[in-house]
């Protein structure tokens, strides 16, 4: 199934827009923005450019989508005064796929701009350029060394498709009432899914390292693993969650086995290792930075935890799962999701991993 096509189906932006609004997640970004933050006053405190070029990668089009920018620019201006340099002016690029609602994100931006200007929102909107860029980023997107900061949130653990390998020759599942790495899957399934991690990846890096300058840096989160083994009870155990759910729905006769045999995640949680390893092959990036974040629960009631990761899984599949198996189904699977959630979380905690990943681009009188 070719993921990018059923996003422009839906006309949403679907696995995006659900990392921005997030409680879980945006726990984790505000855990992890100083990180973002010291990153890019670095980068500016040693460079003298008076225009910098930042890119969102994933950008999405809810309520934080420009919170990450904001941060960015305030603690520019705050370092410039404190330098004695004047502000520099900021080349903003906001990107997703060509279905994002871009219109939702510019509409916002007077709001931003008097935020930012403190009340002189004309002064600010002439030294701060925003701009929508539609597109994959297993693409190219902007011109040869242009960018300075790239950011991406929660976005890199998705696949740019479905491992090919997930398929016979008969082109039927090999991972049958699974949608993700389970116990039950054969050797080939962590495979195939790493293969297509590790071509995703390395494809964006290199792509990354063209767009940017000698010296840029990028910030990234996703999620991931906290060892070799692809079972734990983080974010694999949601997936298999979601597959026994599916798996109930097919027993009570209300959908198709062969529908679910099927439908595979175009997902993928990296462990630190892997990350290492493609950056190493690659040879773009230097990594400054790669830290591990669990984000366990902040609810002491166990049932508001459990309908805030329902809430969360069933913004990030609903799309996909209605556009699979037919509208109607998605009621009655998270509803079974839900309870299945609320029963493992009463007998132990459900921790997913973040990774936040600060790669440098060497200049290139260290290029060698």
């Amino acid at each position: 199934m070719n993921v990018e096509k059923v996003f422009h189906m839906k006309g949403g932006t679907g696995e995006k827009s659900y990392a921005k609004n997030s409680s879980l997640q945006r726990r984790a970004l505000d855990m992890m923005r100083h990180i973002t933050v010291d990153t890019i006053l670095d980068m500016y405190l040693g460079t003298n450019s008076q225009s910098l070029a930042i890119a969102d990668l994933g950008c999405s089009s809810g309520p934080n989508t420009l919170s990450v920018i904001k941060e960015i620019i305030n603690a520019i201006k705050g370092a410039s005064s404190m330098a004695l340099r004047s502000v520099p002016e900021f080349r903003v690029y906001l990107n997703d796929l060509p279905s994002n609602d871009f219109n939702s994100i510019f509409t916002a931006l007077p709001d931003l701009f008097e935020e930012l200007g403190k009340g002189r929102a004309e002064q600010c909107s002439s030294m701060i350029f925003i701009y929508a860029v539609p597109g994959s980023f297993y693409g190219r997107l902007f011109p040869t060394n242009s960018l300075h900061f790239i950011h991406s949130s929660y976005s890199l653990h998705w696949l740019s498709r479905i491992p090919p390998a997930l398929y016979d020759e008969e082109k039927k599942s090999i991972n049958k009432g699974k949608v993700y790495i389970s116990e039950t899957s054969p050797p080939k399934v962590s495979m195939a899914y790493l293969s297509q991690f590790q071509q995703d990846f390395s494809y964006f890096l290199r792509l990354r390292s063209e767009e940017l300058v000698s010296g840029g840096r990028m910030v990234f989160t996703l999620l991931g693993r906290s060892g070799p083994n692809h079972i734990d009870r983080g974010n694999s155990f949601l997936w298999e969650l979601l597959s026994q759910s599916l798996s109930i729905m097919v027993s009570q006769g209300e959908i198709e086995g062969e529908k679910l045999d099927s439908y595979d995640a175009h997902f993928y949680a990296p462990s630190r290792e892997e990350i290492e390893d493609e950056v190493s092959r690659d040879g773009s990036f230097a990594i400054d930075c790669l830290e591990m974040f669990e984000i366990g629960r902040e609810d002491k009631d166990i049932a508001t935890h459990g309908r805030t990761i329902t809430t969360t899984v069933r913004a990030i599949q609903e799309p996909l799962i209605q556009h699979h198996f037919g509208d109607g189904v998605a009621d009655e699977l998270f509803k079974i999701y839900g309870k299945l959630i609320d029963e493992e979380i009463g007998k132990q905690e459900i921790r997913p991993i973040t990774f936040i990943v600060v790669l440098r681009k060497p200049n290139s009188s260290s290029a060698n």
